[in-house]
């Protein structure tokens, strides 16, 4: 067998096989001879019918098989003799098969890129650290007072005002028919002034009446998600059913055993300073780590395999589909199409590409290996985020490969990141520093 790569780029390659004449004739006579025994030819009995029959019958049928019989047995063996790593599918060129000839096939593959060596000493980073005040402790605390408001109808005889949380029914028309995208809806509940509405709707809720209807005129922005919407002038019916107000808890002793962890309002406190620290922390050194990828970026410059990225961009398009799904919206009713989408978090992907050859390079180049003791870090690590126990946690993913291989391979990627920062001087500054 003989093998050439043509190169066509640095992650494309035309891989030229050339099976013997020898070898295509053995497989031909196996495929006969099979043929031989099983065809059922009228006049003749079960092994009798005569080989040329058979040739001028199932010829083509015959050759297809073989072929594809020949790319199967020497593919493997051909990639090895040209030390070829193909990524994806491999794009087959498959001629017919001529019989006393050899086979000649071409498929073209992609492989990684070479990735020059990185320098890794002296790269200048920031790590910047988040004092958390007793500002931001008190925003959270209000927000947590709020989550827990209970509403009550207002029994006073009054009309919308600001905050209030109001009951409506609602349908929009256009040039006097109902427009489908706004069509009716019974038994809406919206907070006054929360942004959840457009603000043109919102506004002219103010003042209503309770039982009351009233014609809305909104103009939906030209930008809107929507492009069924994006641009028009609708008006709204709208019949205001009920209006309620949040009662806020008090804030105190009560209001924290209430939440079922704390005795006491300090305590509650104290609670959210440590989950805001924690938060920033994290945060940090999600920035520490991008930082570092861009610095390891801007060093090597190396063309990316169309079939990674594609993988990579369909997983992150199907994440956003799935984030909208839990919002209860579809990619129709977004007013996009996948194919925008795509268009959109393409740099996304081949970003996301980029930095994975990049840290496979880290690993090569550093030789950095994921050590038993590193792992069951991992795992304690993660099974305090999780608030689990650490058996828990190896027992479900030692009972996945796929779970247990993305486990290895992220704790393998934060190995990576702690290497690089031990290697360099990370300068730390309060956040709004310059």
């Amino acid at each position: 067998m003989k093998v050439d790569v043509e190169d066509v780029s640095t992650v494309k390659k035309i891989m030229h096989v050339e099976i013997p004449e020898k070898d295509v004739t053995r497989e031909l006579d196996k495929a006969y001879k099979t043929l031989k025994t099983n065809a059922k030819i009228k006049g003749f009995r079960p092994g009798k019918v005569p080989l040329a029959l058979l040739e001028k019958r199932f010829k083509k049928e015959m050759h297809e098989e073989v072929s594809g019989q020949l790319i199967q047995n020497s593919y493997g063996e051909a990639l090895g003799r040209a030390e070829l790593v193909p990524l994806g599918e491999p794009a087959i060129d498959r001629p017919d098969l001529e019989k006393g000839q050899p086979y000649r096939y071409s498929t073209t593959i992609e492989v990684r890129p070479p990735v020059g060596d990185l320098d890794l000493n002296g790269l200048k980073l920031k790590e910047k650290v988040h004092i958390v005040d007793d500002v931001e402790v008190e925003t959270q605390l209000k927000m947590l007072q709020k989550r827990n408001a209970q509403l009550k109808s207002v029994d006073e005889d009054r009309p919308v005002r600001d905050k209030d949380v109001v009951i409506i029914d609602y349908e929009g028309f256009k040039d006097g028919k109902p427009l489908e995208p706004t069509r009716k809806t019974e038994n809406f509940q919206v907070e006054i002034g929360s942004g959840r509405i457009l603000e043109d709707f919102d506004k002219q809720l103010v003042g209503m009446e309770p039982d009351s209807t009233k014609e809305l005129q909104v103009r939906f922005p030209d930008d809107y998600y929507n492009k069924d919407l994006a641009g028009l002038e609708v008006t709204f019916k709208v019949t205001l059913k009920e209006i309620k107000e949040e009662v806020l808890p008090e804030l105190d002793d009560e209001f924290a055993k209430d939440l079922g962890e704390y005795e006491t309002l300090d305590e509650l406190k104290e609670a959210i300073r440590k989950d805001l620290e924690q938060r920033y922390k994290a945060e940090s050194k999600r920035q520490l780590r991008e930082d570092i990828i861009d610095k390891l970026i801007e060093q090597s410059d190396f063309e990316l395999p169309e079939a990674l990225v594609k993988g990579e961009l369909a997983g992150v398009v199907r994440e956003a589909q799935s984030l909208m799904a839990q919002r209860g919206m579809s990619l129709e009713q977004s007013g996009q199409t996948e194919e925008e989408l795509s268009e959109k978090y393409l740099p996304m992907a081949e970003r996301k590409v980029r930095e994975y050859l990049l840290i496979e390079k880290v690993i090569d180049q550093e030789e950095i290996t994921l050590t038993d003791e590193v792992l069951d870090e991992a795992y304690e690590e993660f099974a305090g985020a999780l608030n689990q126990p650490v058996d828990t946690i190896k027992e479900f993913h030692n009972s996945s490969q796929e779970a247990l291989d993305v486990f290895k391979q992220r704790t393998l990627e934060k190995q990576v990141i702690k290497h690089i920062i031990d290697m360099c001087d990370v300068e730390t500054i309060e956040e709004g520093d310059s």
